[in-house]
């Protein structure tokens, strides 16, 4: 009989059960010496994780710089913050997903100055039935900015949809797409508005293709980039995936967003290249790996992020560093391997 596959959290714990029952075989002089010495190897190696006893600071916008250029400085930066991929269960079910949500809406609560809005990403509920999503309503209704919420609705009930899309790769579901008639309501709307006039757009999934196994994929994303394309700059920001993504695709700057319930591996293919890819995840950390974010809106349209990682450093990216495809401005590497 073949070996039981064994996940990487699986074999985690067995070792962490293994080291800690050797601990509590230690007196308290024989602990704090293997501490010590354990902790001065890992230093020495320079693995010190960054989520380990450090200061977290709270980064705000800087000057901007654009601002200053077309003469509208001393004018506050235009921001937002966004929360998104709550997943939540009931209360009873899963306490771990609503402290997320509840600690991304202190976040948000605790910024100073206030942002002009707060953008809810998608996926409020994981099984979309009626006590989450109330849930969900009482924890958004603690934030101070207003909320804006998108949901497109399908012929299937919230709780359907959600039973489907909860299982990522079962391909049962349709692949993600903006769909004919929404594709010419865009196309109207942006006839209107000069081709100099900077775009924010928000979409649930990438407005590209990442991963189709893992429905990281808009299937008309092609189309919707060429309505896009003949705007100067265009900023889109998308949930879905829970972890940070950078892409490039002509003038259209794309950011992936944090989640508040769990983190997801990257693909194995499709990964685009300006990715700077988020150290792994704890599994002994509830927080790791999740967060919320900020956005600085510039004169010029351009968005800088910050990804407000829980028990980490915040990491930002400037916008500069996606239009110049990674040629300035880039972000920090990473102190270990992704997961």
């Amino acid at each position: 009989m073949s070996a039981r596959h064994k996940s990487v959290e699986t074999k985690y714990m067995e070792d962490r059960d293994a080291a800690l029952k050797g601990l509590r075989q230690l007196d308290r002089r024989t602990f704090l010496k293997v501490l010590a010495a354990t902790t001065g190897a890992v230093m020495a190696k320079g693995l010190m994780p960054p989520h380990t006893f450090q200061l977290v600071e709270v980064a705000n916008a800087a000057t901007d710089k654009a601002s200053e250029a077309s003469g509208m400085a001393g004018q506050p930066p235009f921001t937002f913050a966004y929360i998104s991929d709550t997943h939540l269960y009931e209360r009873t079910l899963n306490q771990r997903f609503v402290r997320g949500a509840v600690k991304a809406v202190d976040d948000v609560n605790a910024l100073d100055p206030q942002p002009d809005f707060v953008l809810f990403g998608g996926d409020l509920a994981q099984l979309g039935r009626h006590g989450e999503l109330d849930l969900g309503r009482q924890i958004l209704s603690q934030l101070k900015a207003p909320v804006k919420d998108f949901w497109t609705a399908r012929k299937l009930s919230p709780a359907e949809r959600m039973q489907i899309v909860a299982g990522l790769d079962n391909g049962i579901q349709s692949r993600f797409e903006v769909g004919d008639h929404q594709r010419k309501w865009l196309s109207d709307d942006l006839a209107k508005v000069p081709h100099t006039t900077p775009l924010l757009v928000f979409s649930h999934s990438p407005l590209y293709k990442y991963y189709r196994n893992w429905n990281f994929w808009t299937d008309d994303a092609d189309q919707v980039q060429a309505i896009l394309r003949p705007y100067k700059h265009v900023t889109v920001i998308h949930g879905h995936t829970h972890q940070m993504l950078f892409n490039q695709i002509g003038n259209i700057s794309f950011y992936g967003m944090l989640s508040t319930a769990w983190p997801w591996p990257y693909a194995p293919t499709g990964l685009p290249p300006l990715t700077i890819q988020m150290n792994r995840a704890d599994p002994f950390d509830q927080f790791d790996g999740l967060g919320d974010g900020q956005f600085n809106v510039r004169a010029d349209g351009l968005a800088d992020k910050i990804y407000n990682l829980w028990d980490r450093n915040p990491v930002s990216v400037n916008a500069d560093y996606l239009t110049s495809h990674g040629r300035i401005a880039r972000p920090p590497k990473p102190q270990f391997a992704s997961y």
